[in-house]
């Protein structure tokens, strides 16, 4: 089993975004006619102290839990498979007629030429800077990329996000791609797009990337790397063939729709199987494992709805399908989309960026997904992953009183709007 979410994941990250936002707030709040004596500074040395007190506890937590599991043994070491049902950790053979695979994943390494022989820094290692960097570069436009760039930003780092792809976080919609850049943009970071790293090198004061974009070769220059284009699983040195385990051409491991790999017994779960690759998916992974085998109900991967968030500020929620997945997929489709300048919240807390997006199937009349950017979305997209799960129609959401002031309230609102896709 591996700890990603504790140790360099979701907790220690929030726990830096919370703390950039604060910073964000502070810087504004002459906006809310609040006067704060003097220029708001960042002790990033403190930053990292409040970061690394969380994870701990989260981390003690966590493990005192496992060791007082009645029946339960922990070895810390690295475990390889040395038979189909053997693993060797710590010099000791252990047998078992199901074992279960949770190693979690790790940053991607591009092949870039000399980033090699770059002091160059990841996800993992972002978590022991305790400095402010003049000039962070982040190499990647994507949910793990942004979050570094606008939390380093607002921490008072110059930073310039570069990504090969025509526009960030691909997997979105354009409409989202284009507003997630213009809330990038207006807190001050530089966003590159159509860039593709051609290498790097050291200079005195720091890092140069050489790119290539439409309008030719160029050189972006800063103090420090952050390479962040991917993720991929930790199972590289487990002995899997050993254990005659079927990986893809990724590295991921096989497993069918109740997580099973080729062989009796071994499952495998989390970042290494490639079927989500975020905390609450393995957690939702081990919930049907547990259920098949110890309540005989019959739970599979494809039950559930795909649902995640990008902790930007204001964050994107979002559930099921996307627009352009809709548009895929033949259905005769209905689509709302509501700003955020338009929702009170929103204007009462000066957070008008963003807006909502939702999609309705125009004869089941049950909602297919939705896209939510703005303030309170990544809590906001529950209400509508509930009652999706429910198989409920949209009009009982349509219908239902919502509490003013929130965001939630113009869900309904919005379902009162549904139009065609043109």
């Amino acid at each position: 089993m591996a700890g990603p979410c504790v140790n360099d994941g979701c907790i220690p990250t929030k726990a830096l975004v919370a703390s950039a936002q604060a910073a964000h707030v502070a810087r504004r709040a002459a906006d809310f006619g609040v006067t704060i004596a003097g220029a708001v500074g960042v002790d990033m040395k403190a930053v990292k102290a409040r970061k690394d007190k969380i994870v701990a506890r989260s981390r003690t937590n966590v493990e005192n839990w496992v060791r007082g599991m009645k029946g339960c043994t922990v070895y810390i070491g690295h475990g390889r498979f040395t038979g189909p049902k053997q693993v060797g950790v710590n010099g000791e053979t252990l047998t078992a007629s199901q074992i279960f695979l949770d190693v979690g994943g790790r940053a991607t390494v591009p092949p870039i030429p000399g980033l090699d022989s770059v002091p160059y820094l990841t996800n993992t290692s972002m978590m022991d800077v305790d400095f402010l960097p003049r000039h962070l570069i982040v190499l990647g436009g994507s949910y793990i990329g942004l979050e570094f760039a606008q939390m380093y930003s607002r921490f008072g780092s110059a930073v310039t996000v570069l990504e090969a792809l025509p526009r960030l976080v691909p997997r979105e919609d354009e409409d989202i791609s284009a507003a997630i850049t213009d809330i990038l943009e207006s807190g001050g970071i530089e966003v590159r797009t159509g860039a593709k790293a051609l290498a790097v090198r050291k200079t005195g004061e720091g890092v140069a990337v050489e790119i290539e974009t439409a309008q030719g070769k160029a050189q972006v220059d800063g103090s420090h790397l952050l390479v962040a284009i991917g993720r991929r699983p930790n199972t590289n040195d487990l002995g899997l063939d050993t254990a005659g385990i079927k990986t893809d051409a990724r590295g991921y491991i096989e497993v069918d729709d109740q997580l099973r790999t080729n062989i009796a017994g071994i499952f495998a779960l989390g970042d290494c199987n490639g079927r989500g690759a975020f905390t609450h998916t393995s957690y939702n992974e081990f919930e049907i494992v547990a259920a098949n085998l110890l309540d005989g109900e019959s739970r599979r991967l494809s039950d559930r709805i795909m649902a995640y968030a990008l902790y930007i500020d204001p964050p994107l929620g979002r559930c099921g399908m996307s627009e352009a997945d809709a548009r895929k997929s033949g259905r005769p489709v209905l689509m709302a989309i509501w700003p955020m300048e338009r929702v009170g919240r929103a204007v009462e807390r000066s957070e008008t960026q963003g807006f909502m997006k939702i999609l309705v199937d125009r004869d089941t009349r049950e909602i297919l997904g939705a896209s939510l950017l703005g303030v309170g979305c990544d809590e906001v997209v529950h209400a509508v992953l509930d009652l999706m799960y429910a198989k409920a129609p949209y009009p009982v959401l349509q219908r239902a009183m919502h509490i003013h002031p929130t965001v939630s309230e113009y869900l309904p609102t919005m379902l009162g709007q549904l139009k065609p896709l043109s």
